[in-house]
């Protein structure tokens, strides 16, 4: 049975790593049983997509972008809400952005899945934090030597002024960006078909759920129970740790196999 490999922001800045800007705790030990995974089952596997975030320094989610009411800094993990700046107790450094903000910030918040999180700094294009996990890489590159063609890297991101946890499409996307809106090439690419479509990668409480989340919607009841999630390879980031279980929980409901690498590979 042909086998698909969705890995969802496979990063050194998401892996509890020295140097790493978010480091997701157990991020490490993920990616080296993900990549002991692709190792075992590489003649099984037909098609690789990577999804990378990739960002500029500055941006909506990031503490360049802001600055308190009386101009000092704003720390990482502070929640800014519409109220908040409204109020004056952050604003944007560039006045100039003022409104554009409040207007992204109540389309975020009526959406209802996320409120604004200042991050630290991540996942910068060209970092070392952007590239994979030097194991994961190590064996993308043995897979794409087997196949004769390229794993599909997919970035995301890339908008400074929308979040974009999900894979498919920005949390608020932007009607002038493209890059932001439904990516439905991407959404092809992943479906099972007539195989599996296997899914690990960081963190499992934020990109990983969102970007499943997503393609849920989209997904038949038959191609959800085609999705096996590798729970041994994604872990939440420290604090959302109910998210993730309530995440597994939900597509479990919707017949989709939650399971370690090693039992994934009885699937094979």
């Amino acid at each position: 049975m042909p086998i698909k490999l969705l890995l969802i922001d496979p990063q050194n800045d998401f892996c509890d790593l020295p140097g790493a800007a978010l480091p997701v705790p157990g991020a490490d030990a993920d990616m080296r049983r993900l990549a002991r995974f692709m190792s075992t089952a590489r003649r099984e596997i037909a098609d690789v997509i990577i999804t990378l975030d990739s960002h500029a320094s500055v941006g909506i989610e990031r503490p360049p972008f802001w600055e308190t009411g009386d101009g000092g800094p704003v720390a990482p993990f502070t929640v800014i809400t519409e109220r908040d700046v409204r109020e004056g107790k952050f604003r944007p450094r560039d006045p100039a952005l003022q409104t554009q903000v409040l207007d992204y910030l109540r389309a975020l918040e009526q959406g209802g899945r996320y409120q604004l999180m200042v991050w630290p700094v991540h996942c910068v294009v060209g970092t070392w934090g952007h590239n994979l996990h030097e194991a994961v890489a190590n064996e993308v590159a043995s897979w794409e030597a087997h196949a004769l063609r390229p794993a599909w890297r997919v970035l995301k991101g890339q908008n400074p002024m929308t979040e974009q946890y999900s894979a498919i499409r920005a949390e608020v996307p932007s009607e002038s960006d493209p890059a932001t809106q439904t990516n439905e090439r991407l959404i092809a690419r992943v479906r099972p078909n007539g195989g599996m479509l296997f899914v690990a990668g960081e963190a499992a409480s934020h990109c990983v759920m969102a970007t499943m989340e997503h393609l849920f919607e989209v997904f038949s009841p038959d191609e959800c129970r085609k999705v096996v999630l590798l729970r041994d390879c994604m872990s939440p980031v420290t604090g959302f740790e109910d998210k993730a279980e309530a995440f597994f929980a939900q597509a479990t409901a919707r017949g989709v196999r939650v399971l370690t690498s090693e039992e994934a590979m009885t699937l094979i």
